[in-house]
């Protein structure tokens, strides 16, 4: 199966689920081209955003590490890259560790496929929830929307350019 997306000479579209990691104060972020983001990937034709998230989470870190929660966010996000125009919409569920997860709950940990070969590869990073309004992170409004995180489905949108 394919991610459902596409792509033409000036315009892109994609459909993504990230996941929402939060253990003793901190969130679980990925940084890949030096940006952070919230864990996830493209949602493939047939799958709901929460067998997106099992997958991507077992590829990624390891077999039966989450179980998906409550829907919590979702992102319209307009943005240009490589002199393309893009359409993004981003589904965030809530996640909870499963209690016999084994990776590191702190500090920092590279993607389980690391290939030594692999000039950019994929951290992870456990960022302490009060210290995301000083990095650059995708959402920009992620410690706000942290702090709201019981107010039930937060809708957003974000245009660049």
């Amino acid at each position: 199966m394919k991610d459902i997306s596409y792509s033409t000479n000036k315009n892109g579209f994609s459909y993504r689920a990230a996941g929402i990691l939060v253990h003793n104060d901190r969130v679980l972020l990925q940084m890949h081209d030096c940006e952070y983001a919230f864990p996830g990937g493209g949602v493939m034709f047939g799958e709901t955003t929460a067998e997106t998230l099992i997958r991507e989470f077992s590829e990624e870190i390891g077999e039966n590490i989450i179980e998906v929660a409550e829907l919590k966010w979702v992102w319209e996000n307009f943005y240009i890259w490589n002199n393309k125009t893009y359409q993004q919409i981003c589904i965030y569920h809530l996640l909870k560790l499963n209690d016999n997860a084994s990776i590191p709950l702190s500090g920092k940990f590279i993607h389980k496929e690391y290939d030594e070969s692999d000039s950019n590869p994929v951290w992870f990073y456990w960022i302490p929830i009060n210290e995301l309004d000083s990095i650059s992170v995708h959402p920009a409004n992620a410690a706000e929307l942290l702090h709201r995180i019981g107010e039930g489905v937060q809708h957003f949108i974000h245009r660049e350019g």
